[in-house]
């Protein structure tokens, strides 16, 4: 296991934001690692293990999301503060230079940077997203997100997950189960097992699409042209189609898309074609 600094930034409201940094050398761009809805800095831990020491890796947990603090006003839990926040850390550690890393939210965030300063963007991974989100995996989260469920032990969290989401990951074994529940979850002050996160991060979520019109975010999409870039699609997504991922590789020549056979959204970014997947972006950074 790497060695990891726990450090933090503070957000424009006054929120104490934490962010795992794993150590790597200054002549390279450090990767800055941003999760999915729920998710945590956890969720890159394998990853941020395996490259360690050769690129300096910065996992960073959203406002409300793991050891971050959580939000007086549940409505900034939303895209637009979260890209604020991301860009108080990019000066605070002075990154001229990086690779976007972005899971589901985290590459619609990774997307959202790059108008502002594409130079800065040396590589970008989208995790699952793309400029068009499909209505029913919009509508399947909603489902779940801000439930507040809790559970006796870490095995019967990952039982819950295995029958909630075991279309997603239908190979898994039940020690995958055991590994995700602790990337999602942890113990919460009662003793019993609970998500890792604001319940509250869902009332701004709440509205169901339709009630305002999505905006375009092929602008978006297309400023990442003219550097390294990788799409990785779960097979099975309900969140990105095979029309969308086809449409941004037609767009984009630098895009490197990998489909990952069985499994919906998103990719853990463990399994093995991802890894290689990885490897081939970060060797094409100059």
């Amino acid at each position: 296991m790497a060695e990891f600094e726990d450090r933090s930034w503070t957000s424009r409201d006054g929120l104490r934001l934490h962010y795992r940094d794993y150590a790597g050398p200054d002549g390279k761009p450090p990767l800055l690692c941003l999760p999915g809805l729920t998710r945590n800095a956890r969720d890159f831990d394998t990853m941020a293990n395996r490259l360690a020491g050769e690129w300096r890796v910065l996992c960073v947990d959203l406002r409300g999301r793991g050891d971050s603090a959580y939000a007086d006003d549940p409505m900034t839990y939303n895209p637009l503060q979260y890209l604020e926040d991301i860009e108080l850390l990019i000066a605070d550690q002075g990154l001229t230079r990086f690779v976007a890393v972005g899971t589901s939210l985290g590459g619609l965030l990774s997307m959202m940077l790059a108008p502002r300063d594409p130079a800065r963007l040396a590589a970008v991974v989208l995790n699952d997203i793309g400029p068009v989100l499909e209505p029913a995996g919009l509508e399947r989260i909603r489902e779940y997100v801000g439930q507040g469920r809790s559970y006796e032990t870490w095995m019967h969290a990952a039982r819950a997950l295995q029958d909630a989401h075991g279309d997603i990951y239908p190979a898994w074994e039940i020690a995958d189960w055991l590994r995700y529940a602790k990337r999602l979850m942890v113990i919460g002050s009662g003793g019993r097992i609970v998500f890792d996160y604001d319940m509250k991060i869902a009332e701004p979520f709440a509205t169901p699409q339709g009630a305002a019109p999505a905006p375009d975010m092929w602008p978006l999409f297309d400023t990442l042209a003219g550097r390294p870039a990788l799409l990785l699609r779960g097979e099975t997504s309900d969140i990105i189609s095979a029309e969308t991922a086809a449409q941004m590789a037609a767009r984009n020549p630098d895009l490197d898309l990998v489909t990952l056979p069985g499994i919906g959204h998103a990719p853990t970014l463990d399994e093995p074609e991802s890894i290689a997947a990885l490897d081939r972006l970060l060797s094409r950074i100059a």
